[in-house]
């Protein structure tokens, strides 16, 4: 005989869990028991707060494929999740939240932190369910798993009563996880697309999305290649394809470069494998008519659901990236200039102007580029900082970008401290801004306990960057609510362990940056940056010049 708890993490390690993340509650102290005993086998990382250990386990999902395990107490701790929930769901990643319920005897009482969750999650969530019998634990689970990880990925919400987690049954735990292939492209379908591929003057290929495997990257970049067709990452997935091909042109997504808007634009045939079309990838859905876009579009995806959502493609694949990519055949045409200029133009917007900023950027960045290792791991949250990241530094085929299609700040931290669980002896480095530092700062004391340090570049200008960017286009020089008095960072970081420096010109930041690789608990270096140097390529004062003529 098993209670709930011991039956659900039984479950779980069956399924291939190995880790969950998590901050305790008396809702699901079953639950918090059974893990006692598998240690080694089944981790409790213990966070520092809920929306920090949902994006860990969020994180953790967009990097291994597997989904990130989540565990909170009912009303606020699900409710501090959500950010984490809905990150999930917007990049597509898998992600299994199990959430402390009241009892099935106080029920629709409002009792103490009681909430609706298939009400509160339904929206947000692939799926939200409550498991309400003991027996059913492993059934939902499995249900749960599959659906967080087939077609589209993304994050399931799963409530557990406190009296059914206690409740003992004699129901055998899940044996394994099934073995599930993804969707297959029909011959007709491949000869189709490469069809109207062989007859475009401008094609163009765009990429993202979870679930690609190496061979599915491997055997899509040789086609692509062999096709000499420019390839364009969608928003924040720039590294499922190796950005040092010759066929690689940039990453759609905030900030886009007008080379990569006049590529969407003009493109006439738009191969589109495994994306969402999302509002930034897509800038607000202008660079293709809704609903029937003027380029003749093939959409490739493995949920039926996302194709035909918001465009209607000239050809709709059901089909997982990986047997779509195998089953691809190499085609020719004229356009190697067309190629060749958007790959010129790729390369040209990777040089940026010197900075008005005691730590200039830039430099940075191009130090970075060249000392990182190949299989380096960087995470960001959300601000204008993130554009150096997203925009300045070249992934290459071993390299990961973990950063929110959402856009939530405090992402990048807990994201940082996830990759360095699952991958220990790689380098990972979080950029975040001062302002997105502290919305989980504390999950510093989570790397520390774990000894999961990080480095982490606080890009520190006093200012929320990406609200005053909008303050002064829209309303300059009335300054409201975007500047911060900030606390020192560095000694902050060295509280909780961490080797940290405050780095406040260009020229320090390599020796600081080698001491940091150095570290084996973890660095933070806090970076000087002027506020002018709000945006590559326009400073504050500039954006406030053009907001006041445009006032005028």
């Amino acid at each position: 005989m098993r209670n709930g708890g011991q039956l659900l993490v039984d479950s779980l390690i069956a399924l291939g869990a190995t880790k969950s993340f998590g901050i305790p509650g008396e809702s699901y102290l079953a639950v918090l028991d059974a893990l006692y005993d598998t240690q080694g086998k089944l981790d409790f990382i213990l966070c520092r707060s809920e929306g920090g250990a949902a994006f860990m386990a969020a994180a953790w999902g967009k990097l291994t494929g597997s989904p990130g395990i989540c565990l909170v107490t009912r009303g606020p701790g699900v409710t501090n999740a959500s950010i984490g929930i809905h990150t999930a769901m917007q990049d597509s990643a898998p992600m299994l939240v199990f959430v402390g319920q009241v009892g099935t005897d106080m029920k629709g009482r409002e009792a103490f932190q009681e909430i609706d969750y298939r009400a509160v999650f339904g929206s947000m969530a692939k799926w939200a369910v409550e498991i309400d019998q003991v027996e059913r634990i492993p059934e939902i689970v499995a249900r749960a798993w599959k659906t967080a990880t087939t077609g589209r990925p993304g994050p399931v919400v799963i409530a557990l009563p406190e009296d059914m987690l206690t409740s003992l049954t004699d129901t055998p735990p899940l044996t394994g996880p099934a073995e599930i292939f993804e969707p297959a492209p029909p011959a007709e379908a491949i000869d189709k697309a490469l069809e109207l591929l062989s007859k475009a003057e401008c094609p163009l290929i765009l990429i993202g999305g979870c679930n690609w495997s190496d061979q599915g990257r491997t055997a899509f970049q040789a086609f692509a290649e062999a096709s000499d067709i420019p390839v364009a990452a969608v928003f924040r997935f720039h590294d499922r394809f190796d950005n040092h091909s010759p066929v690689f042109c940039g990453e759609a997504g905030v900030g886009m470069p007008a080379h990569l808007r006049k590529l969407i634009a003009e493109a006439d045939v738009v191969l589109a494998v495994n994306n969402r079309f999302g509002e930034m990838t897509t800038d607000a859905w202008t660079l293709m008519q809704v609903p029937e876009p003027s380029q003749v579009l093939i959409h490739v995806h493995g949920s039926d659901a996302e194709i035909g959502k918001i465009y209607q493609p000239r050809l709709g694949i059901q089909a997982g990236p990986n047997l779509f990519a195998e089953s691809l055949r190499p085609v020719t045409g004229d356009w190697a200039e067309w190629r060749k200029a958007a790959r010129g133009a790729y390369e040209a917007s990777l040089d940026a102007p010197d900075q008005p900023s005691p730590v200039d950027m830039g430099k940075v960045m191009k130090f970075l580029q060249n000392r990182l290792p190949e299989d380096a791991i960087l995470t960001n949250g959300a601000g204008n900082f993130a554009i150096w990241p997203n925009k300045f530094f070249s992934f290459g085929a071993k390299a990961r970008l973990l950063a929110p299609q959402s856009g939530a700040m405090g992402y990048g931290l807990p994201a940082a401290i996830a990759a360095k669980i699952a991958e220990p002896g790689r380098t990972v480095v979080c950029f975040a801004g001062d302002g997105d530092f502290q919305m989980n700062c504390n999950e510093l004391a989570t790397a520390m306990q774990h000894g999961a340090q990080p480095i982490v570049l606080v890009l520190n200008n006093g200012i929320y960057g990406t609200i005053r960017a909008h303050q002064e286009r829209n309303y300059p020089a009335r300054v409201s609510g975007t500047t911060m008095i900030n606390p020192d960072f560095s000694a902050l970081a060295r509280a909780y362990g961490f080797h940290a420096e405050r780095v406040e010109r260009t020229e320090d930041f390599e020796a600081a940056f080698e001491r940091a690789l150095a570290s084996d608990s973890g660095a933070l270096l806090d970076l000087d940056i002027s506020p002018e140097a709000l945006s590559p390529r326009q400073t504050l004062t500039q954006m406030r010049e053009a907001g006041l003529a445009k006032a005028r």
